[in-house]
């Protein structure tokens, strides 16, 4: 069996699965597990300033996006990023494309 997280409304450990939800026993509280792990993410910039969801970013370097033509200049100015929990740990949309893009390319605005 797995370890579950304990509630974050009452901290309870006995919790369960019921669908994607996580449930409490004690509270009955319902949250998504990913969304409490996406709060708790640490991502750093090029130069070492901490990232939040919402900042807004700007690349420091020409980066090529993998299966398109496109290419993202160095400058590019980029709006209401959400920190992801992966290798590449920035989402953001550029030119109305939804990237990921890896934080050490980018620079706080």
């Amino acid at each position: 069996m797995q370890d579950l997280p304990p509630c974050p409304k009452c901290n309870n450990a006995y919790t369960y699965h019921d669908g994607a939800q996580l449930v409490c026993s004690s509270c009955l509280y319902e949250w998504n597990e990913n969304e409490v792990s996406n709060e708790e993410l640490i991502v750093k910039d090029c130069h070492n300033n901490l990232l939040q969801n919402g900042d807004s970013v700007i690349l420091i370097k020409d980066l090529k996006v993998k299966g398109s033509s496109l290419v993202l200049k160095k400058g590019t100015k980029i709006k209401n990023i959400k920190l992801a929990n992966s290798d590449h740990n920035v989402d953001c949309k550029v030119e109305g494309q939804s990237l990921s893009l890896k934080s050490e390319f980018l620079k706080k605005a």
